[in-house]
């Protein structure tokens, strides 16, 4: 057996360069007893019994002569680093010597670890309270962004009593006493994290270390099974075989992608706190498969991910079971062949399921919300692997969705945070006035997000279920405002259950509370093949919109063909 060279992967997670901050200098503990400290609530301690949290410290902490707290409580979905980085500086100028940051349960781990790297960046002593599932999230952001934070988890979940909740945290006092005052060389002790993802990559390339037997003839896939298990150590795949992502093939990406591999579409997503550029993108288009003519889309599907409205930030680790749906319509998917007829959001057809899946693994591997590890997901679900399918205009009696933002030549990419398919089957009624009560009833839950957070909805319409409503007089714009309308939950049902509700100003003193804020948050579409099973998309909807982008060019053109994008 001789060994043989074998070209270098990239490595689809870039250069890693891991920093270790510097925490900031506590103050002795006589001298934190004079000090203003800070007891920053995220919003978490207002459910169920969390609160008891605050109310233990604040207990212990008088009793021991630290009595000049102050609270603050402030919601930290949708914001970013720059954000925290500016409410810090506020922080300072009113003085605090010390903070308490409390809860990292579930989704908002992800920010509130951020706001405690920039508290001690900005020389203020923190300790950060998590719990289950949040505890291994907030650990492994700390250790990627900051090399080691203070860190206090507790045991406890949205049942806990308030004595047990009282028990966790009377157990952690001196670890939070120590983590607001020991000195320089023994704080770090503190502050030191166990990590669960490999950090090496230096230079941004993975070797296989490989034989092959002299004389043999070579196999198609030769090596992927080395490849696969070096991928799947470093955690990151989805568990599926991949394209291995050598320079020769990432160039090949970029001959349909006229923009800078070093362009930024997003800034300092997930827990690696890392920017996702062009040419990351184009690493995962090749693991996932994608021909390089579809890089436009996914540039695309990024720049609107990346509006604020999205809240990409909290979206890649949220415990939502939802993926990232990218709908594409337009004059571009004949040209790609991105499917929107029979089957068109399952397998079988190449663009999208590789579009989608390309997306997903640009998050696992750069932000690092790896499954099971720094993605919260309580479950997760298929839509995590690829959300992805085409809108064709000769299925439609009406207009479509590229048509309705911009004009039948503009290619468009909606993209929203949603659960898989929910299917609405109805074969046997005839009339519209009667199939939109199937619509009705399907297009909410008291499981679902959207029942106590309105927001965006697509409903998927087979062709023979858009002949009835259209043959019926039904514009697609009435169907969204009887969906609007009659889509709604008696405010009784949904009072102190599911989870705290984010609706807009008198939606909670309404006694039917929508599931959307206006017609306008619906897209209706024709999709998939004659039949009677059609489909509505609920959503995430926690601060997060439907985005929708026009595919341009680099000087910001809207493009006509993905000859555009060819480069020479």
């Amino acid at each position: 057996m001789d060994k043989i060279k074998v070209e270098p992967l990239l490595d689809p997670r870039g250069i890693i360069e891991r920093k270790t901050i510097k925490l900031a200098k506590r103050k002795n503990f006589e001298e934190l007893k004079n000090g203003k400290i800070l007891f920053y609530n995220n919003s978490k301690l207002d459910m169920v019994n969390y609160y008891e949290i605050f109310n233990t410290l604040k207990e212990k902490f008088i009793n021991l002569g630290l009595d000049n707290i102050v609270e603050i409580r402030e919601n930290v979905r949708g914001k970013t680093a720059a954000d925290f980085h500016e409410q810090v500086k506020g922080f300072v100028d009113e003085g605090f010597d010390a903070a308490v940051v409390a809860l990292g349960d579930m989704g908002v781990a992800t920010t509130t670890t951020v706001l405690t790297i920039q508290l001690e960046k900005a020389g203020i002593p923190a300790v950060y309270i998590s719990s289950p599932p949040g505890s291994k999230l907030v650990k492994n952001v700390a250790v990627l962004q900051a090399g080691h934070l203070c860190l206090c988890p507790i045991d406890i979940f949205h049942a806990s009593t308030k004595p047990k909740i009282r028990e966790e945290i009377l157990s952690k006092m001196d670890f939070i006493i120590d983590s607001l005052t020991l000195p320089p060389g023994k704080i770090e002790r503190c502050a030191e994290i166990k990590v669960d993802l490999d950090q090496k990559s230096p230079n941004g390339i993975l070797e296989l270390d490989v034989e092959i037997k002299e004389g043999n003839r070579i196999e198609p896939g030769i090596f992927i099974e080395k490849t696969m298990d070096l991928f799947d150590e470093l955690n990151l795949t989805d568990g599926l075989p991949i394209v291995p992502p050598t320079q020769r093939r990432v160039s090949m990406m970029m001959d349909y992608c006229p923009f800078d591999k070093e362009d930024v579409l997003a800034e300092k997503i997930g827990p690696s706190g890392k920017d996702i550029k062009v040419g990351d993108l184009a690493i995962a288009a090749v693991m996932a498969g994608c021909k390089p003519k579809y890089m436009p889309i996914l540039i695309t599907a990024f720049r609107a991910m990346n509006n604020k409205k999205y809240n990409f930030l909290q979206s890649v680790t949220t415990s939502h079971p939802g993926g990232n749906l990218v709908l594409v319509s337009g004059p571009m998917i004949k040209e790609l062949n991105i499917h929107g007829r029979q089957g068109c959001l399952g397998p079988g057809f190449r663009a999208n399921a590789t579009i989608g899946r390309a997306v997903n693994l640009v998050i696992i591997n750069v932000c690092r919300a790896v499954p099971g590890i720094t993605d919260l997901a309580c479950l997760s679900s298929q839509a995590e692997y690829t959300y992805c399918f085409g809108e064709d205009s000769e299925l439609t009696p009406w207009t479509t969705i590229n048509e309705d933002h911009y004009n039948s030549n503009t290619t468009t990419v909606y993209v929203m945070k949603a659960e898989a398919p929910h299917t609405i089957v109805d074969s046997c009624t005839i009339t519209a006035e009667n199939l939109i009560k199937s619509f009705v009833d399907s297009a909410t839950t008291l499981g679902s997000n959207n029942s106590y957070i309105p927001g965006p909805l697509v409903i998927i319409l087979t062709p023979d279920h858009a002949r009835i409503f259209n043959d019926g007089g039904w514009s697609k714009q009435a169907i969204k405002n009887y969906i609007h309308h009659k889509v709604c939950w008696p405010r009784e049902k949904v009072i102190n259950r599911g989870m705290i509700p984010v609706r807009p100003d008198g939606f909670n003193e309404l006694d039917e509370i929508p599931v959307t804020r206006n017609a306008e948050d619906i897209e209706v579409v024709v999709a998939g093949g004659r039949g009677a099973h059609s489909a509505v998309l609920l959503p995430w909807a926690l601060y997060s919109e439907s985005i929708v982008e026009p595919v341009t060019l680099p000087d910001g053109k809207i493009a006509k063909s993905i000859n555009d994008f060819i480069c020479h």
